[in-house]
């Protein structure tokens, strides 16, 4: 067991899933607080104090594990650092917040571990873009490399489409002109989501497209069913959470049914709402537990 007696809970959106890790926490027996991200000043000269915040905070306490929530990847990735910075322990970390929570940084950690992820390309001209696209044959999918809920995900079934959904991009913000693609994977009508802690998967389940609708996103529309754990679904989450530096994360997949699980993103700030509730699992309870026993 480890030697933890605080943690605080880092955040910029309270959503169901900081209210149970939180009513965990303090079942467990953890001295826990809220941290709002945005009341946060972090002198980083360090010095007495240099962590400034409405809750107290022990500038020092090596106790004191801090477990990152923030929506932002912006503002999780630049607290993370300078918290890291004046000698802090994160979950996760700052290596994993930077690469997880970039779809394209995740993707080339997870083919360097060996991996199975769809194939992918880069482009950063309308050009290439549409060269990339005939490359990989449509349908193909565009996706912002920094996002999340589904937003900005599009899926291209023709070069028509491709030239319009380009065009509009060049007018947006320049992180937008980065253009990551995905082949299409042609799947069941669902994807795989998996909640890992650590070494273990603590709870999995399918999610279903609704409506018609090709995107799985729950916050769209679609629906939940229990997914068994297998040995091949725990390795490759396990595989996943380790290529990109991860304590808990979550991790999608795509059952292709010649290349078996592929993985298309891992979240270092994952929701875990529906699979707690679908899965039956205690995964704000087995969060703490792994925090108690492996961050101390």
């Amino acid at each position: 067991m480890g030697s933890v007696s605080k943690l605080y809970i880092l955040y910029d959106l309270v959503r169901w899933e900081e209210k149970a890790l939180y009513e965990a926490a303090v079942r467990k027996g953890l001295q826990v607080k809220m941290l709002d991200s945005k009341d946060i000043l972090i002198d980083l000269n360090g010095g007495s104090g240099s962590i400034i915040h409405d809750s107290i905070i022990d500038d020092g306490d090596t106790n004191g594990i801090f477990l990152q929530r923030c929506v932002s990847y912006f503002r999780n990735l630049h607290l993370t650092a300078a918290l890291e910075g004046r000698g802090y322990r994160i979950v996760n970390p700052f290596h994993c917040s930077m690469i997880a929570g970039n779809k394209l940084f995740a993707h080339l950690a997870l083919v360097r571990q060996g991996v199975k992820a769809p194939r992918s390309m880069l482009a950063f001209t309308q050009d290439t873009v549409l060269k990339a696209m005939d490359a990989l044959g449509y349908p193909a999918v565009l996706k912002p490399t920094v996002g999340s809920w589904g937003r900005l995900i599009a899926l291209i079934r023709d070069r028509d489409a491709a030239e319009a959904v380009v065009e509009d991009r060049e007018h947006m913000f320049p992180l937008y002109q980065i253009y990551y693609l995905q082949e299409y994977v042609r799947r069941p009508p669902r994807d795989i989501r998996a909640i890992v802690a650590g070494d273990r998967v603590l709870g999995a389940i399918y999610r279903y497209s609704g409506d018609g609708r090709w995107k799985t996103n729950m916050a769209l529309g679609g629906r939940a069913e229990p997914c068994p754990i297998s040995k091949e679904l725990e390795d490759t989450c396990v595989r996943a959470c380790k290529a990109v530096n991860g304590e808990v994360v979550g991790v999608d997949l795509m059952e292709d049914e010649a290349r078996g699980l592929l993985v298309h993103e891992v979240n270092p700030t994952t929701e875990f709402k529906n699979v707690a509730r679908v899965a039956n699992a205690r995964i704000a309870e087995e969060i703490i537990d792994y925090i108690m026993q492996n961050c101390g």
